[in-house]
């Protein structure tokens, strides 16, 4: 079986680690001085690395490179061991269908064992948010005072459901989105690599739609590539589902030219033939962002063909500045409401006729300012 990119491309040294050197630099001076805290919590959200920087800092703790700065060597048996995900004393638990104070009890009970190959033992809980209260409150002494051994690396997407007195037991590191500029040359790493072909155009929507983490960006090349073709920017943008369709451009018109009729006919046909209504719902809001884009100066920030560009120019100079923000706001409440799941349709209807009901402002030149004599 084909391994996937994301665990192919994971990083297994510092170096290669992307978008996180605040979090690396501070790991490697604990590691270099031997002051490596008892308890880490990694935040941030998904796809930043939280699980890797924490698979690498359990390599380096167990690595027997007599110089500390140069370790994880991935030379020495530990490391090796970790990289083959045979290494006994890293122990990767899933809050998520482990979140019980039964759990927790467990490993507190198992933690007093010495370590079987290293020098410490490493608990990587990830999703730790999902953990009951009653399970942080047994997590806590064991948290505050663990054995000498022992070392926690706590991984969440969400620190504000993390307890003010875990977050006070943990050394906190916040891990940022990585930025689009990364994304892409580690994307362009990976075709060289794995000899795909892509169009740069392609991977800067690839890393756009990725949203800051390197792990999505790396599954949807993952996922492009099995198409067989070369990635040009259509084709991601089709997969992708990111591609303005006809629809979009028939909704925009409806309201251009307030014609609800034609605008719900447009909706319906869309949805009669398979369309996911949050799904269109996000591709009217990302044509209209464009919308905004174009309207602020940042025309070259848009991602479309020439043909949707050039439609594009002449939505912008249709609607006005507020027409367009009210819009995007309003379609934007259709595209993550769920309240209307009896009835696919309801939110995009309800969108529509609120866009249609609000008075629609003409583009005004900028109003020449009067002084009084």
């Amino acid at each position: 079986m084909t391994q996937a990119l994301y665990r192919k491309y994971r990083p297994q040294s510092w170096d290669a680690v992307v978008g996180q050197d605040h979090v690396v630099t501070t790991l490697k001076n604990a590691i270099a001085a031997d002051r490596v805290a008892h308890a880490y919590l990694f935040a941030g959200s998904r796809g930043t690395g939280k699980t890797t920087l924490a698979r690498l800092l359990a390599k380096a703790v167990n690595c027997t490179n007599p110089d500390p700065t140069k370790r994880p060597d991935n030379e020495c048996e530990n490391c090796k061991a970790v990289n083959e995900n045979r290494f006994l004393d890293l122990i990767e638990i899933d809050a998520a269908s482990n979140n019980g104070v039964e759990d927790v009890r467990d490993l507190r009970d198992k933690i007093n064992f010495s370590p079987s190959q290293g020098k410490y033992k490493i608990y990587i809980v990830d999703e730790v948010h999902m953990l009951s209260t009653p399970a942080f409150n047994a997590l806590l002494k064991t948290l505050e005072e663990p054995p000498p051994h022992a070392i926690f690396i706590l991984a969440t997407t969400e620190i504000h459901k993390i307890p003010a007195t875990v977050l006070s037991r943990c050394q906190r590191h916040e891990f940022r989105r990585v930025p689009v500029d990364e994304i892409v040359t580690n994307l362009k790493h990976i075709i060289q690599a794995e000899n795909i072909q892509a169009d740069d155009d392609a991977l800067i929507q690839i890393a756009r739609q990725s949203a800051g983490g390197m792990r999505d960006a790396q599954s949807l090349l993952d996922q492009l590539s099995s198409t067989g073709d070369k990635i040009t920017l259509a084709l991601a943008q089709t997969v992708l589902g990111t591609a303005t369709s006809q629809t979009v451009l028939d909704v925009l018109n409806a309201v251009n030219d307030h014609d609800p009729a034609h605008g719900l006919e447009s909706i319906h046909k869309a949805l009669d033939a398979g369309a996911d209504p949050r799904s269109l719902a996000r591709q009217i809001v990302e044509y209209l962002r464009g919308l905004m884009l174009i309207q602020m100066g940042n025309a070259n920030q848009v991602e479309a063909t020439a043909d949707v560009k050039k439609q594009m120019q002449a939505h912008a100079k249709s609607f006005s500045t507020s027409d367009v923000l009210r819009m995007m706001k309003t379609f934007n409440n259709a595209a993550v409401d769920l309240r209307g799941g009896w009835q696919p349709s309801l939110s995009l209807e309800l969108a529509l006729a609120e866009v249609l009901d609000a008075p629609t402002e003409s583009p005004q030149p900028a109003a020449t300012r009067h002084t009084k004599p």
